[in-house]
């Protein structure tokens, strides 16, 4: 990521914001999730503001990626802004994240606006954390002064009354934020009882700390970090009197509602009125950001059940996620969860589908689903490690593009104890192969070697349908042409689904091979297997054939030949 100031607001700048941001959540995170007693001390927020980022920091390189395969300029300023809102809204996990996800549009609305004054200046900036700060407090169904909202709007002011350069005005922002973090003790009374200052608003400050980076290639120290140790003369704890201590957060206040629920809505906004009013009735911690049809949605209630109902009569609920407080989940430290043995060993695997999700698990793996378009975050991997529960774990990530990601998590997992080993399988069809020779009851290096040895005899394919124009390996893709990608590189461009497969089926074949492993995406054409498990049994003799359906996994068609 380039480590250049920036003298005004563009594609590049939004990039390297983001980048800086991850970097410093990173650093905080620890640090937020144990100050997190607000509104439920679940000790997630740090963890869940570097989710969304992450997820933010994604969608922005994918745009950069994209647009560096028909030019090498930069992207406009709208596509990256627009990505990084994006971004944020669809990974945005836990209340925090999901009001950051709500800063970030903010931002992105009016850096990205049309009209012949780009907002691209010191003024740009200061009316996009102005428009953040106010659209962050009307998500919001109760705004309660103290929390990251009232640091948000603290940055805002105190940006309103700077005039200068985006360096200056970051500056100033960044210097109202940690003093309006300073006084969160004061306005919440939970906060003043633990001692410390709010969890959200710390993760704030590291953001527009990040900011200040970005236009000023200097980082600025905060003076302080989790608890209030000291009050400053006027009686007011201030930054430089914020110490950290070593000692336990609050535990959990009793009799609020049991669950956390999470989910994506695709609605429109008529819909999405009636149905803040009817969550705003059956909990409270309501949050609901976004637009133009997609939605985050993030309430605490006792009906779970009740909550998700409200969605599927508002539009299409996707991506639920519900968490119960009082079992705590992956980011807690579970000790209201009665304690189980660990397992010696299990296998940790990205699957692109449904189906192969009940295919892994069937064979006792721990899955991780990657949606078409939305890559797991390390954050998850390091979970689902955790999920599995075992002294030794096989992480798969079967995709060569989540190589870092997963070399994170798993470096994560072993700082926790975990034994980790990664295979790094580029395909879930060779993630599959992997899995058949998989042996428990073996010592773990034989069997990591056994596992990575089947996968690396396993060659993949896979095919899709061209999203744009593009240079291919074989020739220049059109927008709808049919491309048959052997070991990752484009080998076959085609009109015809099934022609295609076959093309590259006998590509792969050529090399020789015992069994062909296909595995179907919903979006493929029905008649394709049966037309292939012929081709195969007709033209070479003594392969086998096995088919398996992958659900909504993005390619129309995954192929190993092992």
């Amino acid at each position: 990521m380039p480590q250049v100031p920036q003298t005004f607001f563009d594609a590049l700048a939004v990039r390297t914001w983001c980048g800086l941001a991850l970097r410093a959540l990173g650093r905080a995170r620890e640090e937020i999730d144990a100050i997190n007693v607000y509104p439920v001390a679940d000790g997630d927020t740090g963890t869940n503001l570097y989710l969304t980022m992450e997820s933010a920091v994604a969608a922005v390189e994918a745009v950069f990626d994209g647009h560096g395969t028909l030019t090498e300029q930069k992207p406009p300023l709208a596509d990256a802004a627009h990505a990084m809102a994006h971004g944020a809204l669809i990974g945005a996990r836990g209340n925090s994240g999901t009001i950051l996800a709500q800063l970030l549009r903010g931002m992105a609305q009016v850096l990205a606006a049309d009209g012949e004054t780009a907002h691209t200046d010191g003024e740009g900036l200061r009316l996009a954390l102005r428009h953040a700060a106010d659209s962050a407090r009307q998500a919001v169904a109760h705004p309660v002064e103290g929390t990251v909202l009232s640091v948000a709007s603290a940055a805002a002011d105190a940006a309103g009354d700077t005039e200068g350069d985006c360096g200056t005005v970051a500056r100033a922002a960044y210097d109202g934020a940690c003093a309006a973090l300073a006084a969160t003790p004061g306005q919440l009374a939970v906060l003043e009882r633990a001692g410390v200052v709010d969890a959200g608003g710390r993760g704030l400050v590291a953001v527009l700390a990040a900011l200040v980076e970005t236009f000023t290639r200097e980082a600025p120290v905060f003076g302080g970090h989790a608890r209030v140790e000291a009050v400053s003369a006027s009686g007011a704890p201030g930054v430089d009197d914020v110490l950290l201590c070593e000692d336990d957060p609050t535990a959990p206040q009793e009799g609020g509602p049991a669950y956390e629920v999470i989910y994506l809505l695709e609605a429109e906004d008529t819909a999405v009125t009636r149905l803040r009013d009817r969550l705003d009735a059956l909990g409270d911690s309501l949050v609901v950001v976004g637009g133009d049809g997609l939605w985050n949605v993030h309430v605490h209630v006792d009906d779970a059940g009740a909550a998700v109902e409200a969605g599927v009569e508002a539009g299409r609920p996707y991506r639920i996620r519900i968490t119960h407080f009082g079992l705590g989940d992956v980011h807690t430290t579970g000790a209201e969860r009665p304690p189980r043995e660990r397992a010696q060993r299990a296998v940790v695997a990205v699957v692109p589908g449904e189906g192969l999700a009940g295919l892994y698990g069937e064979a006792g793996a721990t899955t991780v689903l990657a949606r078409p378009g939305e890559p797991p975050a390390s954050g998850e991997l390091v979970a689902a490690l955790r999920r599995a529960h075992a002294r030794e774990v096989v992480l798969l990530p079967n995709d060569a593009d989540l190589r870092h990601t997963a070399a994170a998590a798993a470096e994560q997992a072993r700082a926790e104890g975990i034994r980790v080993a990664l295979i790094p399988t580029r395909s879930a069809v060779q993630g599959i192969a992997a899995l058949a020779v998989h042996e428990p009851g073996r010592r773990f290096d034989e069997d990591v070697v056994s596992m990575t040895s089947a996968a690396g005899a396993t060659r993949y394919a896979e095919v899709a349908v061209a999203e744009r124009q593009s240079w291919t390996m074989a020739g220049i893709c059109q927008a709808g042409d049919v491309l048959g990608l052997v070991d990752g590189d484009v080998a076959v461009i085609g009109a015809d689904v099934t022609a295609t497969a076959r093309a590259v089926l006998d590509r792969m074949l050529a090399a020789g091979g015992e069994l062909v492993t296909l595995v179907l995406g919903d979006e493929a054409p029905e008649s394709v297997a049966d037309v292939l498990e012929v081709h195969v049994r007709e033209s070479y003799l003594a392969v086998d054939t096995v088919v398996y359906r992958g659900g909504r996994q993005g390619a129309l068609l995954l192929i190993g030949v092992e």
